[in-house]
């Protein structure tokens, strides 16, 4: 895993003496990177430079561990507004597009 439990507890704002929801967190933490590394269609690990992933990956990864620990159903019952400039936005960065 290229983000950490605490790193993602400190994004939800969790405090770190919680733990009932950890084995949840490091599943979502492992569902956002798998989809992160699908959208963009190569391993994340080549994306690492100087033993980091880009700020803006790893931020994707953080946006959609959020986004999925708050919404935990596929249904909203309030109005729903997109964001500009969040996860697609931030893996379109490092998106790689193949023209035939």
């Amino acid at each position: 895993m290229y983000i950490t439990l605490e790193e993602a507890k400190k994004h939800l704002q969790i405090d770190p003496d919680f733990t009932g929801d950890d084995a949840y967190i490091t599943s979502l933490i492992e569902v956002s990177e798998d989809s992160v590394s699908k959208h963009l269609d190569i391993a994340l690990e080549s994306l690492i430079a100087r033993g980091k992933l880009p700020p803006a990956i790893k931020q994707a990864i953080l946006l959609m561990v959020g986004n999925l620990y708050a919404n935990r159903e596929p249904v909203s019952y309030s109005s729903v507004v997109k964001i500009p400039y969040t996860m697609e936005y931030l893996v379109g960065l490092y998106k790689k597009y193949y023209i035939p």
